[in-house]
């Protein structure tokens, strides 16, 4: 077995593993640091490392050093007032401030505390937080892909191989069970010969006797030589763990990123939904490698974009949700077969919708879309009154509690709380 172990070398001398402790130790807090810092940061720095802040209580790392003993007498150069022994009152009054010279402000006799506690984590460390415990809800294994996933695993002995994958005891069980085989009938014979000796011995002492049972016992020699003549291991025994690859179902997934982007959202609401997908994309970067992303924005029409439009076009219009699920219907029955693809959906809006319409997004909804989808999340953007539309996909999420899931959004400061209720790690059963 091989042991690595990682010396090297962070800010102030201290080893990355020691690090990785620390980051193990007080995940709690780095992880609520990291979502407040979310909160704060624009959409191009989202998913950049940075400075976090976290308590002090607790941080400091054990050392070792030499614990006082014997008798000590401490000098104090310049100490012409006191002797060892002698006290004193503590001073009357506020406690000390802060920083160096005179405290400034008002002192107070009440509260405790300590100072927090700033330190740097890198992007990759970032995403780590921010994305632990979400995942794509009820993923599950479709079809066997084009031969790029495989999987190793044991499958019996073979006579043929390298040497690093021989099985010594199932070689050896080879050696024995050959010796046995081969020496068989040398030991049957020799089994004959000791019988006839044995008969010898109780015989009367002769000459014939005596010449008979040398005889024997020559014999028998030559026997026991001919079977030791039998190599210990032969080429012929050696047994190699025999190793195959088998595809493995590949769990393919796309997901499906609808926004609204008609002339009733402002652009204090897009600037929340861009930093909704932006989460999301980020996400899925992350922890899927293998998925695909749709990008469809819709006004009175639907278009499916790429990712540069879909974040930074400016083109507006009126209101018509269902044609971006009448193209998103469209593209799932031509491109992404439900046997074959996990298909996910997250759409973002502020409600608002053509008069009538939502009840078109409803059936769309439940004929078309729903029957094929694993998950479909729904947020809306507004902080007043729900819209017809949010009344129109309460009724759905009601039929649908697990598949289909909804959200609110008021401020910047819910995208990720709600980011995190959409996508947190369930199960098939869990509403």
């Amino acid at each position: 077995m091989s042991y690595i172990i990682d010396r090297r070398l962070n800010s102030k001398k201290k080893s990355a593993v020691n690090r990785q402790r620390f980051l193990r130790r007080y995940k709690k807090q780095i992880k609520q640091a990291v979502e407040e810092s979310i909160k704060k940061r624009s959409i191009q720095d989202m998913n950049r490392g940075g400075q976090i802040t976290i308590a002090r209580q607790g941080t400091s790392e054990p050392v070792f050093h030499h614990g006082k003993g014997g008798q000590q007498t401490p000098v104090y150069p310049g100490n012409k007032e006191f002797d060892t022994g002698d006290e004193f009152q503590r001073p009357q009054g506020g406690g000390g401030g802060g920083g160096g010279g005179a405290g400034q402000g008002q002192a107070s006799n009440q509260g405790e505390g300590e100072d927090d506690f700033s330190f740097s984590i890198n992007q990759e460390e970032f995403l780590d937080f921010m994305f632990d415990g979400l995942e794509l809800p009820y993923l599950v294994k479709k079809q066997l892909m084009d031969a790029t996933l495989f999987e190793t695993h044991r499958a019996g002995f073979t006579q043929a191989g390298s040497p690093d994958k021989l099985n010594i005891v199932r070689s050896l069980r080879a050696a024995h069970a050959r010796r046995i085989a081969l020496s068989g009938s040398h030991r049957n014979e020799i089994r004959e010969l000791k019988k006839q000796l044995w008969s010898l011995e109780n015989e009367p002492v002769t000459l014939e006797r005596n010449q008979q049972m040398h005889t024997l016992r020559e014999q028998i020699g030559v026997l026991e030589k001919n079977k030791k003549k039998l190599p210990f291991i032969d080429d012929f025994d050696l047994r190699y763990n025999n190793i195959v690859k088998t595809p493995m179902p590949s769990s393919k997934a796309v997901m499906f990123c609808i926004m609204d982007v008609s002339g009733s959202m402002t652009q204090s609401i897009k600037e929340i939904a861009k930093r909704f997908f932006i989460l999301l994309y980020l996400f899925l970067n992350r922890n899927y490698k293998q998925i695909e992303v749709v990008f469809v924005r819709h006004h009175t029409h639907a278009k499916e974009v790429d990712e540069e439009e879909f974040f930074y076009s400016r083109e507006t219009g009126g209101t018509i949700v269902s044609s971006a699920l009448e193209l998103t219907a469209e593209i799932l029955q031509e491109r992404y077969p439900r046997h074959e693809w996990n298909i996910y959906i997250a759409q973002a809006s502020d409600g608002d919708n053509w008069e009538g319409d939502s009840h078109r997004c409803s059936e769309l909804l439940n004929e078309k879309i729903l029957p094929l989808v694993q998950y479909f999340a729904y947020v809306e953007i507004t902080n007043g009154p729900h819209q017809n539309l949010w009344h129109e996909y309460q009724q759905i999420h009601d039929n649908h509690p697990e598949q289909f899931a909804m959200q609110p959004i008021e401020d910047m400061a819910d995208i990720f709380p709600v980011f995190r209720r959409l996508f947190e790690r369930k199960t098939k059963g869990e509403a």
